[in-house]
């Protein structure tokens, strides 16, 4: 069974403008991940990091349906030096802070995937030496369904 960490966007994705086909997509895709999750095909972690930016979000009804979502996920991870640790040397590698503790979650907790719909942080993590695949959601669900 798959773990993935989500990055925090692609929670935030069905709030997104829906006029752009893009965006419809992605946000599919990420309903699409969260729907395996209900069904227990997968398995999604949630990030004192993503619990951060949820508690920041200023509109009560995405914050609400974030820690609906929230639920959905089995592996919390917390901080912990390590995390901080490895989000340094991301960060020394041109990762934005809060991507670089995203990113650094996802690798401490042994993520199989971690999706995000920020092209630049895909290229920018592919260069990471890490055992984790980086994708968009969208390449994500049409690998599993091929």
């Amino acid at each position: 069974m798959d773990l993935i960490y989500l990055d925090y966007n692609c929670f935030q994705r069905g709030f997104d403008d829906p006029r752009q086909i893009r965006i419809q997509m992605e946000a599919l895709a990420c309903q699409q991940v969260f729907i395996s999750a209900e069904n227990e095909s997968v398995n999604l972690v949630w990030s004192f990091m993503h619990q951060d930016e949820t508690l920041l979000c200023p509109f009560p009804d995405r914050k609400d349906e974030v820690f609906r979502l929230a639920a959905l996920c089995k592996v919390r991870a917390g901080p912990q030096v390590e995390i901080y640790r490895l989000a340094q040397s991301f960060y020394q590698v041109g990762l934005s802070p809060k991507d670089a503790i995203h990113f650094a979650c996802a690798v401490h907790t042994g993520s199989d995937f971690f999706l995000t719909c920020d092209d630049r942080l895909i290229k920018q993590a592919k260069q990471v030496a890490v055992a984790i695949k980086v994708m968009n959601p969208v390449d994500y669900v049409r690998q599993e369904s091929a």
